[in-house]
């Protein structure tokens, strides 16, 4: 899974980045601190592995990962190049869903690009070059199926009427994800990175003071969560500040930090939550002497599919998997036990796998 952590300048991206990844992001009181994309690769979190690797003592335990891209902050004119735009923008073509981080706090130290903060207007800056960059996209697609069907291939028309519609709605201030599309509408979108389509998180990145003692009150907080539900976008409260404190701590200390907050686990614990949410992504887990580890997967993946994920040959070769719940296992103490009581089950190859699930594969190529 790979996330696009994306914002206006000195909103607070970078050191957000930082602290999750502690890739070390370069973060500076300037526009244009990051120019090339920082990548930085972080453990999803599970206490689930924990347990696992306790009960099984293997040689290593492997989290499942999730890639977090900081992206540089965009401005007005991004789609026509103004701040390096253009080269930011395609970068945010290659993320599954993209972190938004708003800035909701007040600090005359820090300066902002507009001069003042205004969450609802940063939005709409970045929503707007976003949507000129898809009508650029979009232009390229109904030019390419016009000549398509100038050719005599018949099949392009469809293709034609739907990117059309899709100008149209652009071109009127919506998102290409407000288009109500059918199934085969969005496969054929699929093909096209458009930027309006990925998911979205706004990050409403508050001061310490608002996290640790009441941000609900906090008025450009309050706008954003209300433009956020008219969106049907899940806004998630977090403090980048905060959150570089706590990357520079060890595992006690975080948890006391934490607590002393009031908070019951970090911003990178919840944004994780919220992403696999957003994207419809669950876990699978291996366990045994060798290793214990988590697989990502969609929720609704079958067995073989999930088996595929490991090993092609897995899914090839596909002839059970033995899974035992999560929860069952824990409870038994053992797989032993566990089979004892009958909570190993033998599945087949339309068996759809569940978050928490621990899975053997057995397989023949």
């Amino acid at each position: 899974m790979k996330l696009g952590i994306v914002g206006l300048p000195n909103v607070g991206k970078s050191t957000l980045f930082n602290a999750i990844t502690q890739a070390g992001a370069e973060s500076a009181n300037y526009p244009f601190c990051t120019i090339e994309p920082n990548v930085g690769i972080v453990a999803v979190p599970d206490k689930r592995l924990d347990v696992l690797t306790e009960m099984y003592n293997p040689v290593k335990t492997t989290p499942a990962i999730i890639e977090f891209v900081d992206i540089a902050g965009l401005v007005k004119g991004a789609s026509r190049g103004e701040g390096l735009g253009n080269k930011f923008l395609s970068h945010i073509r290659e993320v599954d869903a993209v972190v938004h981080v708003v800035r909701c706090f007040e600090d005359k130290n820090i300066v902002h690009v507009e001069g003042s903060v205004d969450p609802l207007r940063d939005i709409e800056t970045i929503t707007i070059e976003l949507i000129f960059a898809d009508l650029e996209t979009v232009d390229k697609r109904i030019d390419r199926a016009k000549k398509m069907m100038k050719g005599g291939d018949k099949k392009y028309q469809a293709e034609l009427t739907l990117y059309e519609r899709i100008k149209a709605a652009l071109e009127s201030g919506m998102q290409a994800s407000a288009v109500e599309m059918t199934d085969e509408e969005l496969d054929t979108v699929k093909e096209t990175p458009l930027l309006t389509m990925k998911p979205v998180i706004f990050a409403a990145n508050v001061s310490e003071d608002d996290l640790a003692s009441g941000y609900e009150s906090n008025p450009h907080y309050q706008a954003l969560a209300a433009y956020a539900a008219a969106q049907k976008c899940e806004v998630m409260p977090i403090s980048a500040k905060i959150e570089e404190e706590i990357s520079q701590l060890g595992d006690e200390e975080k948890l006391t930090f934490l607590q002393e907050l009031g908070l019951k686990e970090s911003g990178l614990d919840r944004l994780v939550a919220a992403s696999y949410s957003l994207l419809g992504l669950i876990s699978y887990l291996t366990a045994g002497q060798p290793e214990v580890r988590a697989w990502t997967i969609k929720s609704g993946t079958r067995a073989p599919q999930a088996a595929g994920k490991i090993h092609s040959d897995f899914e090839r070769g596909f002839i059970r998997a033995e899974v035992v719940a999560y929860d069952d296992l824990i409870a038994c103490g053992s797989l032993a036990s566990a089979k004892e009581k009958g909570l190993v089950r033998s599945e087949g190859k339309e068996y759809v796998v569940k978050d928490g699930d621990i899975i053997l594969f057995r397989f023949n190529v």
